[in-house]
């Protein structure tokens, strides 16, 4: 989420022009469904906010009776089936930086349409611990990771899950220009109220992604989006 985060931007240029994104060029098939959730790969940042995209793939996972193992477009995976449709729950290996180029090999490896088939989920220290919201399009702001996949599509126009992780900062250790306060807290383990509140909040973004894959983001965001506001 800052610019401190791990991996190269120019690897990630390179990636970009090596990989190609063939998937944009769907034929109109329905092949599966990629939901890819941001981290950082290594013990040391299991627990982090950081992880929080991590941790949702991970639930959705132990929930839907799969274990995340395979090994395949630079990212672990497992395949699933939710609502009918084939589900590949995917947690890039190339650190927050560069998760652009997993999305990418994912999308190339499926014959993927990013703009159907593609639900991104990742943190967002702007929005409240215990909070997420559901967005169709948008800005990455700070987030080096969603600037990643928005690099890599050459569009802001896909769907992202944001879980809040929040926690009493300052505004100033908000902003992506911030050189300490935020960077420490989104990589530090959290606390262990703090994940209690979070354990509570994977669980509906697994069932906001399940919504997802069988109604439309549409459906999702006005059951999940609004609940989220009460």
């Amino acid at each position: 989420m800052l610019p401190e985060d791990v991996g190269s931007t120019d690897e990630l240029d390179e990636m970009i022009t090596r990989i190609g994104l063939k998937g944009l060029e769907t034929d109109g098939r329905r092949g599966p469904f990629l939901v890819v959730g941001l981290g950082n790969p290594g013990l040391e940042y299991v627990w982090t906010p950081h992880n929080a995209g991590f941790m949702a793939i991970d639930r959705i996972a132990e929930q839907e009776g799969v274990v995340i193992g395979n090994r395949r477009c630079r990212a672990t995976t497992a395949t699933c089936r939710i609502a009918g449709r084939e589900v590949i729950l995917a947690k890039p290996e190339t650190f927050m930086n560069l998760s652009g180029a997993a999305v990418a090999a994912l999308i190339n490896e499926f014959e993927a349409d990013p703009a159907r088939d593609l639900l991104v989920i990742y943190d967002e220290l702007d929005f409240a611990l215990g909070t997420f919201k559901i967005r169709e399009r948008g800005s990455p702001a700070g987030h080096n990771g969603a600037r990643s996949v928005t690099s890599v599509l050459g569009s802001e126009e896909w769907l992202r899950l944001r879980i809040g992780v929040g926690k009493d900062l300052p505004p100033e250790a908000k902003e992506a220009g911030a050189e300490r306060p935020g960077r420490d807290y989104l990589l530090s383990p959290m606390r262990k109220a703090d994940l209690t509140v979070l354990d509570e909040v994977l669980d509906r973004v697994a069932a906001a992604t399940r919504r997802i894959i069988q109604d439309g983001p549409g459906p999702a965001m006005n059951e999940f989006n609004r609940k989220d506001r009460e």
